[in-house]
């Protein structure tokens, strides 16, 4: 297929994916939304959560250098 025929096809999708609007069903969308499952990433943030931003253990490279000198 040449560049022009490429051209007006892929255009032509462009188009048509412009302009399509499925029909969105905003009660299925509230359900998911609302529902109560498990998160599987809950446990993970809940645990991550509990850790304190200030904790001193942290240690930069610079500081590990110094303390092996």
């Amino acid at each position: 297929m040449g560049r022009g025929r490429q051209k007006a096809k892929h255009t032509k999708v462009a188009r048509e994916l412009k302009y399509f609007s499925p029909n969105t069903d905003y009660n299925a969308l509230e359900r998911e939304l609302t529902s109560s499952q498990h998160d599987e990433y809950s446990d993970e943030a809940a645990k991550w959560s509990d850790i304190d931003d200030d904790d001193d253990t942290f240690v930069t490279d610079d500081e590990q250098h110094e303390q092996r000198a």
